[in-house]
């Protein structure tokens, strides 16, 4: 290969990395004008949406109907205690589904310190399994009531 043709090719990749280095160059010029004049357009954050009550700070431990309107519980003694203690971990939802008796919430209190880092309740378990007994007691599940004094009539085809 002679020097001419070295000097030729290696013109063409002179060319072709000053071509390469200047759209480079231009691009981001573009952009950095572009981001000055619309900065937020360069905003990647992905965004979700999560399906949530919006409570004000000044409605965070309003009652309103008798009930705690951030939590859903109802307004009764002891209802400071269970917000405080239940919903740091769970939702409000989860206490108020588990309807149970005076002893399965305290096997069921001991359960989650055993098992699920729960704190030593101290004074607070008696108040907070009062007000969940009180206020959220087992459903009686049973057959409906005997149907009586009923009149009784025939459909026509």
């Amino acid at each position: 290969m002679s020097n001419e043709e070295i000097f030729k090719k290696y013109i063409k990749k002179l060319y072709w990395l000053t071509t390469i280095f200047s759209s480079l160059f231009i691009v981001t010029g573009g952009l950095l004008v572009f981001y000055s004049v619309n900065p937020s357009f360069f905003n990647f954050k992905k965004e979700t949406t999560v399906n949530t009550v919006s409570v004000e700070e000044d409605d965070y431990d309003k009652i309103e109907n008798g009930i705690h309107v951030r939590t859903g519980l109802i307004e009764a003694e002891g209802l400071t205690a269970v917000v405080n203690n239940c919903t740091n971990c769970h939702s409000a939802k989860l206490v108020i589904q588990n309807r149970m008796n005076k002893e399965r919430w305290n096997s069921t209190i001991r359960w989650m310190q055993e098992t699920q880092n729960l704190w030593d309740l101290g004074k607070n378990q008696e108040i907070i399994v009062n007000y969940l007994i009180t206020n959220y007691p087992p459903l009686e599940v049973g057959r409906r009531a005997t149907l009586s004094n009923i009149d009784w009539y025939e459909l026509n085809n």
